[in-house]
């Protein structure tokens, strides 16, 4: 009895273990197989695979979900696209959406998406969730855009001189890091005195001869794409140092004895403008007053004492006939004999009284 419960009962195990494992297997999982994680070129396509099986206990509506992980766990993930009801919803960025869409149909299951025209911006962890109560099961895809180098710039350092350190330098702007720079000899080995450093692009040559000019190309690459460019060394004997700082001398003497000449040339100019001026001065004064003419005395001696003329007098000069003169408490009094009429010396004529002579105005008045 008792080694036939024991049977009964691992028996009973086996059924249940093995009903298990067939509900399992028959359940509804995605099955798209694949790398996690995808690396791509900015601007390239790529495409998300998300393929699923159905059980025949998967009886509800059909549900499929594309988000965007975030890394910050605390925070929901961004939901972008979605499948529900027989109807395709858009939920992301109108930029993104533009360029997302699901590859088949997700009633089929299939489930893939594809983005075009690939951001750096879009890198991240996409899942993929398909619902189909009560089966459910998910996959997740790391995307990873990396931007390819640009063109790179090439250009020496320190010189092209004989016997000195060349530094051959390569650059590019863009690209994604990690970027590897190394530099080739378009002809010929590498010259022996050369050291790379393929984390900066340089190129670095010691004891440069003429035996290691020539064409030199650098190439830049990363996960994504690589580019080059090419420099032409050349190899030039060095300069006289000592016929430099004597030409230097010397030129910045000639310009000091130029600028000391023209301060003397300023200064002899001066001085003659003021001779000139002071000599002009000297023949104004020498010179001869004009001769006035006889008619022009008597009015420039009226103008000189002040007097005014007045209408309807006439004036006599003094100089013919010197009048009687006659002294009164507010003016002298001159009377012109010449003047007087017989009428006036005749003792039946009435008097007449004699012109004043006004100092003030230098005249009889």
């Amino acid at each position: 009895m008792g080694s036939a419960g024991v049977g009964r009962q691992v028996g009973m195990v086996v059924l249940f273990t093995v009903a298990v494992y067939i509900n399992h297997a028959v359940a509804l999982q995605v099955t798209s197989s694949g790398p996690q994680t995808t690396k791509k070129a900015q601007g390239d396509a790529v495409t998300l695979s998300c393929t699923y099986s159905e059980s025949p206990s998967d009886t509800g509506q059909l549900d499929v979900e594309w988000s965007m992980v975030s890394p910050d766990m605390t925070q929901k993930d961004k939901l972008v696209l979605s499948y529900s009801g027989g109807k395709e919803y858009k939920l992301g960025s109108p930029d993104l959406m533009n360029r997302l869409k699901f590859v088949g149909d997700p009633s089929r299951g299939d489930a893939s998406i594809s983005i075009t025209s690939l951001r750096v911006s879009e890198t991240a962890t996409y899942q993929c969730k398909v619902k189909k109560p009560p089966g459910i099961d998910s996959r997740k895809i790391t995307l990873i855009v990396l931007a390819p180098p640009s063109v790179p710039r090439c250009w020496v350092e320190n010189g092209e001189v004989i016997g000195s350190s060349v530094s051959l330098r390569c650059k590019s702007a863009e690209g994604s890091i990690p970027l590897n720079y190394k530099w080739t000899r378009d002809s010929g080995s590498m010259p022996t005195t050369a050291t790379q450093y393929a984390q900066t692009g340089e190129l670095l040559i010691s004891n440069h001869s003429q035996s290691y000019t020539g064409g030199y190309t650098c190439e830049v690459s990363n996960e994504v794409g690589k580019e080059q460019c090419k420099y032409t060394l050349n190899a030039y004997n060095p300069t006289n140092r000592a016929g430099v700082i004597a030409g230097a001398v010397i030129g910045a003497l000639l310009l000091l004895l130029l600028l000391l000449l023209l301060i003397w040339l300023l200064i002899c100019c001066c001085q003659k403008r003021r001779y000139e001026k002071e000599a002009a001065n000297e023949i104004k004064e020498d010179a001869a007053a004009p001769e006035s003419r006889p008619g022009s005395r008597h009015s420039s001696f009226r103008s000189v004492t002040g007097y005014r003329t007045h209408h309807g007098i006439v004036y006599n000069s003094v100089r013919n006939a010197q009048p009687n003169r006659t002294e009164s408490a507010r003016s002298n009094i001159y009377t012109d004999p010449r003047q007087l009429s017989p009428q006036a010396n005749s003792p039946d004529s009435a008097y007449k009284p004699p012109l004043n002579y006004d100092s003030r105005y230098g005249y009889p008045v």
